[in-house]
């Protein structure tokens, strides 16, 4: 499976990580299980360091769309999302510049840097 989680109820906290090229409905199918879970206000660590998305331009449109509905559900918890590969980074990227707007969202290269901000309460005002 591409995307792998974890939600951790008693802890508040969803831990995904990918295993090489993930596509559009398997990103879905995780936002769904997390808003299925009721883990929509948890703190999310996103771990692309072992694959990462590979969107054309009509499914970053369709992530957006959904993304946006998923706005009804707030809050929603900060998201620190880890990767080295540059296209991994920069589809990353190009998800939190429409994610974004009103989350606390993150990227690193370091798993545990992100685990460290997102422990870090201060960091994330």
């Amino acid at each position: 499976m591409p995307v792998e989680f974890e939600i951790d109820h008693q802890k508040r906290f969803v831990y995904a990580r990918t295993h090489g090229g993930v596509v559009l409905q398997e990103i879905l199918d995780y936002f769904d299980a997390v808003v299925v879970q009721n883990a929509a206000s948890y703190s999310k660590l996103f771990d692309a360091r072992e694959g990462g998305p590979q969107l054309s331009d009509d499914d970053v449109m369709v992530l957006g769309a959904r993304v946006s509905a998923y706005a009804a559900f707030d809050p929603r918890g900060a998201v620190a999302a880890v990767a080295t590969a540059e296209d991994a980074r920069n589809s990353l990227r190009r998800y939190m510049n429409f994610a974004g707007a009103r989350r606390q969202m993150r990227l690193f290269t370091s798993l545990d840097d992100a685990r460290a901000w997102l422990l870090n309460d201060d960091s994330k005002d």
